[in-house]
């Protein structure tokens, strides 16, 4: 069985208004994610700003997710490593271990273009150094150009048990999806990229979604209906939503800024503010954030 199944969201950070981070308002997204259900929540990813991230903030909020998650049998918690130097990365990942976390979300490195064969070598000793915890590994090419595929990851999982999930947010997921899950070994897989191929990657075997984390019921009924074999209206609703999700997917500094407002206006933080550099909602921006609210207000 999969350590991860259904809705798992990235979570975000709330900063204050001069920029620091808000770490009472990351409690509270905190609570309200896990009180919809979920089973696991990740942190930090692209949707919680890691890269604007200081270490000392980093290590802040992992220990308060951690202390929410620790004493808790029914939810997981999936700390992410980023580190660009394999010897960071490894360290990182067994302190995350060390402290609590249930699994391991691994970024390879992407800076200055590692070969393929660097790339794999940080993946098996980062897997090596954590084992038997198990790890997601993000394949996220969009954002970071990183060439991997359905051999090279199913290589590694030959020799590696605690590879366990992979993260794909290529465009289409799909494809790769169905051919990690039809190897051998057969490699389980989440969807990402806020869930635009959402159904398509259920269709093709998808154990899992990872998106941010504002509107997380609306990902928990698309992912139940489904799950019931409610296939039309899971794509309804999907297709209600999509219109939002591939607009603000357009750039990833822009759903990070819209889902930071919808969050705002659900009361879960005070304010909106996103570091620099970062997008700036417009007017526009704005107004269609608050259709959203309007037209998904059943579930929020």
């Amino acid at each position: 069985m999969t350590p991860i199944r259904g809705v798992s969201p990235v979570l975000e950070v709330p900063f204050t208004d001069d920029g620091e981070i808000d770490v009472s308002g990351f409690r509270r997204v905190i609570r309200h994610v896990l009180g919809t259900g979920i089973g696991s929540v990740m942190f930090p990813g692209f949707a919680s700003e890691f890269y604007k991230l200081a270490e000392d903030e980093r290590r802040t909020l992992t220990e308060v997710l951690l202390a929410e998650t620790n004493p808790r049998a029914d939810v997981l918690a999936i700390i992410a490593v980023q580190d660009h130097a394999t010897r960071l990365a490894v360290k990182r990942a067994q302190e995350a271990v060390a402290a609590g976390a249930d699994l391991i979300n691994l970024l390879p490195p992407h800076y200055l273009r590692p070969s393929r064969k660097a790339l794999v070598k940080h993946i098996r000793e980062v897997l090596d150094a954590v084992a038997p915890t198990p790890v997601v590994l993000q394949y996220a090419p969009a954002e970071t150009g990183t060439s991997l595929d359905a051999d090279v990851l199913r290589e590694i999982a030959a020799k590696h048990a605690n590879l366990q999930l992979v993260k794909v947010e290529s465009s289409p997921p799909g494809p790769l999806i169905a051919e990690l899950a039809a190897g051998d070994p057969p490699i389980p897989a989440v969807e990402g990229y806020a869930g635009v191929q959402l159904p398509d990657a259920i269709r093709r075997g998808a154990v899992g979604t990872q998106p941010g984390c504002s509107f997380t019921e609306i990902y928990v009924e698309i992912w139940r209906r489904f799950e019931d074999g409610d296939d039309a209206g899971g794509d309804e609703l999907h297709r209600r939503l999509l219109p939002y999700i591939s607009y603000w997917m357009l750039d990833t500094e822009r759903i990070i800024a819209a889902e930071k407002l919808i969050s705002v206006r659900r009361g879960l933080f005070g304010s909106p503010y996103c570091r620099a550099p970062a997008h700036r909602l417009d007017a526009e921006d704005i107004r269609m954030i608050d259709r959203f609210l309007a037209e998904f207000r059943e579930f929020l």
